[in-house]
């Protein structure tokens, strides 16, 4: 492999920079995942089912849109690179719509109210989209090696670690202000300034290898035959999924948990805090440890501890200690950490490996469906949870005492085993995945032996 010129070497000031990206991205999800369907219960007026209905309508139009973004990016041909000009372009549609999606739309009909926030939601989806997945498939441009993507990736944790936590403030400054719909409406915008902001400096930090790019001759419908018959890549996609699916079941369902089966709100906004701060402090231990274990056995090891601790989550009741309930969640974020960022360092092999098949880069393609399939996986997830709570009753707004007993135990269920479940099935898959330190250095010999062959 060629040495990258000292110039194209991001240090760790440029990555951190370049991580706020992600940061921004995991905001918004993360704002709604933890607290918007409670969000558009309680202020939007609308049923469970509904409620969850808008996550999935948005989701599965943002999913769609993924993997032609991801070709897009790879044929774009600008001056300023394939991937970059889109960061200029996605960033101000990206907060305007966001600051929107948390008015309380003054419509007395729920059928109208649902279609104002699901256009709302698709729109932000899509401005996330135009930056995202350029932004995510630089990252096996920019960092070439094994260990390398492995560094650049727990930057993007911390970074996407911080960006839920600003989320979960969100609540308490909403609160402090009153709570009311005027008061989300102010953190929104508030918050959407952020959004915008940082990916200006991302834009100006990053770049793009004119080296390694490509024309790319499979057309879309032939790109997507050629992913599915890429074995690795499937087994990664699939338990990249399965932990997913976990992340947002647990994050949509937690604000309920807290509110209704354990009865204490209020332990909502500390909790997940303290929870994010283990994450980070995790993060830097992993990646020190991660220098000389695959990456494979690193995520098998992070989300076996993590599903161990869901089984606690549903033991959980409200005559706990309150530090066995905080305690219980931090315990977690040491395997969530992992969990969340290997895949992601995982991928960049993936791809050295399709160049070496095929002769072509194409990371728009493949992040475009990774982050496809997630989002299907995610989106199905939390409309089925709607569905669940709806058929047992739940009805949003009412105190704990005023719901089934049935509505209760889907909600301590929902938040705890099937994640569980998720998570479990992510480890058999992990398990199946054959790409080891190893095997990579080898595909890395092999590309840059045909590299210096085509001069």
């Amino acid at each position: 492999m060629q040495p990258v010129p000292a110039e194209k070497r991001l240090s760790s000031a440029n990555k951190a920079v370049y991580a706020l990206g992600d940061h921004t991205v995991n905001l918004v999800l993360s704002a709604v995942s933890l607290l918007y369907f409670k969000f558009l219960m309680e202020h939007g007026g609308l049923s469970p089912f509904l409620a969850g209905l808008v996550v999935w309508i948005a989701r599965i139009v943002d999913a769609f849109t993924d993997p032609g973004m991801g070709r897009l990016s790879d044929m774009t041909r600008w001056r300023a690179g394939r991937r970059r000009p889109y960061f200029l372009i996605g960033a101000l549609p990206f907060g305007l719509f966001f600051a929107l999606m948390w008015w309380s739309v003054p419509l007395d009909s729920e059928s109208a109210r649902f279609i104002y926030y699901a256009s709302i939601y698709v729109c932000v989806s899509l401005a996330m989209t135009c930056i995202s997945v350029p932004y995510l498939a630089l990252i096996p441009e920019m960092a070439a090696d094994y260990d390398e993507r492995t560094s650049l990736n727990t930057f993007r944790s911390i970074a996407a670690v911080l960006g839920t936590l600003a989320a979960v403030g969100m609540k308490p400054v909403a609160d402090s202000m009153g709570g009311d719909s005027a008061a989300w409406v102010t953190t929104a915008a508030l918050t959407a300034v952020w959004l915008i902001v940082p990916w200006f400096a991302v834009y100006a930090v990053s770049f793009e290898r004119p080296a390694r790019e490509r024309n790319a001759p499979l057309g879309f419908v032939a790109g997507i035959q050629a992913l599915g018959g890429h074995r690795n890549y499937r087994i990664l996609a699939t338990l990249y999924i399965l932990a997913r699916i976990a992340v947002d079941l647990i994050g949509a369902m937690l604000l309920l948990y807290f509110a209704y089966s354990i009865g204490r709100e209020e332990d909502f906004a500390p909790t997940l805090a303290l929870f994010l701060v283990i994450v980070v402090a995790s993060l830097p231990v992993w990646l020190s440890v991660a220098k000389t274990r695959d990456k494979r056995a690193l995520f098998i090891a992070g989300t076996a501890w993590w599903s161990a601790i869901q089984v606690a989550l549903f033991a959980a009741d409200a005559s706990w200690p309150r530090w066995i309930l905080f305690a219980v969640p931090s315990l977690a974020a040491v395997g969530y950490a992992i969990a969340e960022m290997m895949p992601w360092s995982m991928l960049g092999d993936v791809i050295d490996e399709d160049e070496l098949a095929t002769g072509e880069r194409r990371e728009g393609m493949y992040v475009g469906f990774f982050t496809f399939l997630r989002k299907i996986g995610g989106a199905t997830a939390v409309l089925a949870m709607g569905f669940v709570l709806e058929l047992s009753g739940f009805v949003g707004g009412l105190e704990r005492g005023e719901q089934t007993r049935l509505a209760l135990f889907s909600i301590r269920t929902l938040t705890s085993l099937v994640p569980m479940v998720s998570l479990l099935l992510a480890i058999a898959f992990a398990i199946r995945y054959p790409l080891t330190r190893e095997v990579h250095a080898k595909i890395v010999i092999a590309l840059a032996r045909r590299r210096q062959e085509q001069g």
